[in-house]
Order: C-alpha cells, then structure tokens, then sequence
C-alpha cells in the first residue's frame, strides 16, 4: 500500500486539543512541513511530549509561538525564550520530565509496559505526586506511560510503505515517538523505491506508520 500523502491530506488526521509527539531534540527532527501544515489550519490547544520546545522560529516552537500548545509534557525549554515567558505567565502548562525518563516514558507506551521504576527525581520537585517504592533498600520512582494521539515524526529517508532510516541526532526520539501514538505522520527527505533500503539499515518499520509526506525542499538541500 503506498503511504504518501500531501501535507493537507495528513493534517486532516490531526485535531485539536488533541495530544502530539513530535521527535524534536533541540530542533533537529523535526518535521518542519507537518508543522506549517498544522499552524496553516485553525488546530490548537494540544499537548506537546517533546524532548524540547526547540526555538521560537523552529520545529515544534513555532507552534509554542503561535500559542497552539496549552500543555507541554518535555525536558527542556532554554533554546525557547517564549516557552518559558508563556509559562511564567500562565499561559502555557509544563511538565519538566528528565530526559531519559521521558525517552523511557514514551517507550513504555509504545512497547505496552505499565511503568518503570527510576531513581531520577528523587528529593526533587519531579517526585510531587508520584508513587514511591523501595527495592532493596533503594527508593524509586513509578514513572507512567506516555502515549499520544498522534505522533508527527522525521525521517532521513523513507519508502512508499513507511519503511523509516533517520540520520545522526534525529534518531534520539523520533524512533520511541513512532511506537507510542495511535496515528504516526512521518515526513522524509527521500522518498526511495521500496526494496532500495538495506532491511539492516531501517530504524522504523513501515508497520508502525500511516502516512508519508515528502519534504521535497529539505531533499534538494542534501543535493
């Protein structure tokens, strides 16, 4: 089955108030069109689980600019000045998650694990409301589950049938974001015939995508 859309057709499968993964880490991996595409639609009041909030002008912090977000699930804001000014006047809603417990927050959702327990946190404000446990004399925490509704995700490459290869940093959340949502939107750079990518060479299998959108201009800038 042949996976690729336009950017109009898959925003169609993103509404608002709904909540989006969005395989940022600092502004590399992210799927830049699917984002004009989603600030080109009246589409607003999400829940963001990104490793970052990237930039003002970038990735997934456009929509932070736009005020699309009301609530943001992610480990780091100091790239993006407005983040932090919507938050402190109350306009925006941060859960500050460590990064690895995000990363294994999100895989727990996608591979159908209850939790995890981590001693991250501990004495700091990340334990507020959580559950503690003791294993061998040591204090955890119980991390819950991440999963979204959709996630919108970055791909170096990509096939006809979603098969998915990443490049260097993109590969720090994009591959968990693809587990974990109901619905995954991946945007490529190329666009290969099925059976050009080494089966040892794909990071995401076409199983776990719905759709492709190709980001032709981002392409042409590798050439």
């Amino acid at each position: 089955m042949n996976k690729v859309h336009t950017v109009e057709q898959a925003v169609e499968h993103i509404s608002s108030g709904q909540s989006i993964l969005c395989g940022d880490f600092l502004g590399v991996g992210n799927p830049e069109l699917l984002i004009s595409g989603i600030l080109e639609k009246d589409i607003r009041d999400l829940t963001l689980i990104s490793c970052t909030t990237a930039m003002p002008d970038r990735g997934c912090g456009r929509l932070v600019s736009a005020k699309r977000i009301k609530k943001a699930i992610t480990s780091h804001i100091g790239t993006n000045p407005e983040t932090g000014r919507q938050f402190n006047a109350g306009e925006l809603e941060i859960e500050f998650v460590p990064q690895g417990t995000l990363a294994e927050r999100i895989r727990c959702g996608g591979s159908g694990i209850g939790g995890f327990l981590t001693p991250t946190g501990i004495g700091t404000p990340v334990e507020e409301g959580k559950q503690k446990m003791t294993v061998d004399g040591k204090e955890y925490l119980l991390e819950l589950p991440l999963r979204g509704d959709v996630a919108i995700i970055k791909a170096w490459k990509g096939d006809e049938k979603g098969n998915l290869v990443y490049r260097r940093t993109a590969k720090n959340f994009n591959p968990v974001c693809a587990m974990a949502a109901d619905y995954v939107i991946a945007e490529v750079e190329f666009l290969v015939p099925v059976g050009e990518l080494d089966p040892d060479e794909i990071d995401t299998p076409g199983a776990l995508v719905d759709m492709v959108v190709v980001n032709e201009e981002e392409g042409r800038a590798w050439q």
